[in-house]
C-alpha cells in the first residue's frame, strides 16, 4: 500500500503525459474508477456500484485502479531504458489493487433484504 501511494503521483503523470500526446487504448484510458472496477468484475457490477456509492475507501481504491491501468496502457511512450520496469510495476500494482478491491466485495457482505410481509 506505501509503494502504491509513493508511485501514485509517477501514475498520474505518466498518464496525463500519454492524454496529452492523444494516447488512447483499450480499457481504462478515460474510463472512471466505476468502470475500471466493473470491466474487472462484471459479474459483480451490482456490488460494485453498491459498494461504490457507499464507501469512499473502495472508491478510491476503484480510482486507483482506473489510474494504475491508464498508467500501465501508457508506459510505452516512457523511455526505453526505465519501460520495462515500469511496465513489471503497473502490472503488480494492478495485481495488488485487483486483490483488494475483490477482497472489499467478499467482505461488505452485500444483498438484497427481504423482509416479511407485514400482516
Amino acid at each position: 500500500m506505501i509503494q502504491r501511494n509513493i508511485l501514485s503521483l509517477e501514475w498520474f503523470q505518466v498518464a496525463r503525459a500519454a492524454q496529452k500526446m492523444g494516447v488512447r487504448s483499450e480499457g481504462a484510458v478515460g474510463k472512471n474508477g466505476l468502470q475500471a472496477a466493473t470491466r474487472r468484475f462484471p459479474t459483480r457490477g451490482p456490488e460494485i456500484e453498491t459498494l461504490f456509492a457507499r464507501d469512499e475507501n473502495f472508491r478510491g481504491m476503484c480510482d486507483d485502479l482506473a489510474a494504475a491501468e491508464k498508467a500501465l496502457a501508457a508506459v510505452e511512450h516512457l523511455p526505453e531504458n526505465i519501460r520495462a520496469t515500469r511496465r513489471l510495476e503497473y502490472e503488480e500494482l494492478v495485481g495488488e489493487l485487483v486483490a483488494e478491491i475483490e477482497k472489499a466485495l467478499d467482505q461488505a457482505n452485500i444483498f438484497p433484504i427481504s423482509r416479511p410481509p407485514k400482516h
